[in-house]
């Protein structure tokens, strides 16, 4: 009745398509064919119950920078059947909670889970001052999207924030980026609220790597940090002008400044430094003397002039060794070379901290025993990765 390339095929899409076709030929060989086929019907309604009774909702809880956010997502299908698992998750939220429910990914709501959710918002919700977002159901539910949540820097929460709490909210996106559960983020409304002004809680100067975007291997949103994009992430006048501006003006509460491995500005450099080449007479452009002689600094020349010998395992360490201190370099020219930013650091109005992102695993390690301005202990974070269920 079937070949065995369909039964190999139906194999690959998973048991939930495998049981009922087997059930199926099962029943149509030991009865009849209209028997056996109203057989598999049922077998196919019974798997369809259990899916969507299985997991019709998902509650998901996001650290943003505004506070917690209580995010519930709606399955495909969202029957009758899943009234009492939504109610029950609904009548968990704490007052004063702001929630977010989900329908991104729902194809089907039941009328009855409409008028549930309805209610909720527009009785339950007030009554106990839970802030209600909903985003992603469609027109025909006459329920419009809406972002209830702060989700972006203001002038209150930058105000708020210490140095340290700063770094604890960069070590968990980062985590976030990793696990790849980035926080959900409305950028439509970042947008029209951060056009009225902007209010950054940091200052980040990286490499200008393509493979290093600041505000994605962070997990932030716009308006969150000011970043300067430099090779080799170097010091020179003018970025310690825009630094000062970050920090003495605009209110910036953390410096960091972010090498990756294989930076090309440090390889190159250390390659020059190990022939004692110039740059402009191996690549023809002029101003790159500039950098790689701030990136000169942190080479041990000794060391650099018996590279060439080595295997090529040591020669990448001795690349990654000159990034880190290249970093630590930084951080200390930002506080010799600027009165301002050394005031604040001594005041405990901001911190600075150096860190290396790795290219290949997407982790950032951030250097806190050498920092500036964070003496207080780092808090455990309150989510392993930021996000819990």
């Amino acid at each position: 009745m079937a070949s065995p390339q369909l039964f190999r095929a139906v194999w690959m899409e998973g048991r939930y398509q495998f049981i009922p076709f087997i059930l199926t030929m099962t029943a149509i060989i030991f009865t009849e064919k209209l028997i056996g086929a109203v057989i598999g019907l049922c077998v196919g309604v019974g798997f369809i119950l259990n899916s969507n009774l299985r997991r019709p909702i998902r509650k998901v809880i996001e650290k943003h920078i505004g506070g917690e956010l209580i995010r519930i997502e709606l399955g495909n299908q969202v029957s009758f059947l899943n009234r009492g698992m939504l109610e029950r998750a609904l009548r968990e939220v704490k007052p004063g909670s702001h929630l977010m429910l989900d329908a991104t990914e729902t194809d089907y709501i039941d009328p009855d889970i409409l008028s549930l959710i309805r209610d909720f918002k527009e009785r339950t919700a007030p009554k106990f001052k839970i802030e209600v977002s909903l985003r992603g159901f469609k027109s025909k539910y006459s329920l419009n999207d809406e972002t209830r949540f702060i989700d972006y820097s203001t002038r209150e929460l930058q105000q708020d924030l210490k140095p340290r709490e700063v770094l604890e909210i960069f070590q968990e996106g980062n985590r976030r980026f990793q696990a790849g559960k980035p926080l959900f983020r409305d950028f439509t409304q970042q947008l029209s609220t951060t056009a009225q002004g902007q209010f950054p809680f940091a200052a980040v100067l990286s490499c200008i790597d393509s493979r290093a975007p600041v505000e994605t291997i962070l997990d932030l949103g716009l308006g969150d940090v000011f970043s300067i994009r430099i090779a080799g992430n170097v010091v020179g006048p003018k970025v310690l002008g825009s630094l000062e501006y970050a920090c003495g003006v605009a209110g910036s509460k953390l410096i960091v400044v972010l090498g990756h491995t294989k930076c090309g500005a440090v390889t190159a450099s250390v390659k020059f430094a190990s022939n004692g080449l110039r740059p402009e007479a191996v690549t023809g452009c002029r101003h790159l003397e500039a950098i790689v002689d701030r990136i000169t600094h942190s080479i041990d020349q000794d060391k650099s002039k018996l590279m060439a010998g080595w295997p090529e395992e040591e020669q990448s360490q001795f690349v990654e060794q000159v990034t880190r201190e290249n970093v630590l370099h930084s951080i200390r020219q930002i506080v010799q070379e600027s009165p301002t930013l050394k005031r604040l650091s001594e005041e405990g109005k901001i911190g600075l901290v150096g860190a290396i992102y790795n290219v290949s695993s997407g982790n950032i390690e951030f250097l806190v025993e050498e920092a500036v301005g964070l003496d207080v202990p780092v808090k455990a974070s309150v989510f392993a990765d930021g996000v819990k269920e």
